[in-house]
């Protein structure tokens, strides 16, 4: 197993294994690697949807995605899919999968199984890194500060994705949701602090309202998109992608109009986070 970090700060590439047939002490290296950078790469991956969820639940846990449609051959596994009739997609924003709930999903192993002639990429960044390019004072400011996290104006049947042509594809539009976490957790394996907010899903500080907490909550974003923070994942047939949320956030690229593109993603249980 041969592991070539990706960008100065996020990403590694993971050669020489399918993950088909990862376990044992190899699926343990692969675990920290994610944990480490973020997320990890797997090129040229005999990985089929059986594969696919045996080595979720080799991982641990798997969470069933409230909103996503589901395969119906397999309900494990979440469809993220475009139309090529379709303007918008799925995921095309700067965010941190399920931090709107009160334990939030560990990370996600993404498939590639339809992809356009081009684009279509993943962008990810690094939260540890992003932590550390804080000033000191900075860092002061946010120690012991919590935030709230909802996904209703995303999700729900008035929401952003109700106004566009992808919001008939989604489910969970009755649901309600809203989670309290800390700006600043750190890393259960790791132990690595990482800054925990995103533009998506984070509402406002606890004990401020909302125009309040944006101008802490831009300086924090715009930190943690510094390029050298980010890695973007271009994606080939036989691609596979695991990605820790508590480390990263991410963004799928909206570059590929008239063209589908369909992945395939199963969401890694987590635990609850903790400073």
């Amino acid at each position: 197993m041969d592991m070539t970090p990706l960008a100065p700060k996020c990403g590694v590439e993971i050669a020489g294994i399918q993950l088909a047939e990862t376990d044992g002490a190899q699926l343990e290296a692969v675990k920290q690697a994610v944990y480490e950078h973020g997320v990890g790469l797997f090129r040229q991956q005999e990985f089929s949807p059986e594969d696919h969820i045996a080595f979720a639940k080799r991982w641990g846990g798997i969470d069933i995605n409230n909103y996503f449609p589901l395969n119906d051959a397999y309900p494990e596994i979440a469809l993220v899919r475009k139309r090529a009739d379709q303007a918008m997609n799925i995921g095309g924003a700067w965010h941190t999968d399920h931090s709107y709930d009160q334990v939030p999903a560990m990370g996600s192993i993404l498939v590639a199984r339809e992809l356009p002639p081009s684009g279509g990429d993943t962008l990810y960044a690094h939260m540890g890194a992003a932590y550390d390019s804080l000033p000191d004072d900075l860092k002061e400011e946010i120690e012991g500060l919590e935030a709230f996290h909802s996904a209703d104006h995303v999700y729900k049947e008035d929401g952003l994705y109700a106004q566009t042509d992808m919001g008939g594809d989604l489910r969970g539009q009755d649901l309600e949701t809203g989670a309290t976490h800390p700006v600043v957790i750190r890393h259960p394996e790791t132990g690595r602090k990482l800054l925990y907010v995103n533009s998506a899903f984070t509402i406002h500080i606890v004990g401020r309202t909302r125009e309040e907490s944006l101008p802490l909550l831009q300086r924090l974003y715009a930190a943690a998109l510094n390029d050298e923070n980010q890695y973007c994942v271009q994606w080939q047939p036989g691609s596979v992608a695991i990605w820790d949320n508590r480390t990263t956030w991410h963004n799928a690229v909206n570059d590929y109009q008239g063209h589908a593109r369909e992945m395939h993603r199963i969401t890694l249980s987590g635990e609850a986070l903790a400073v």
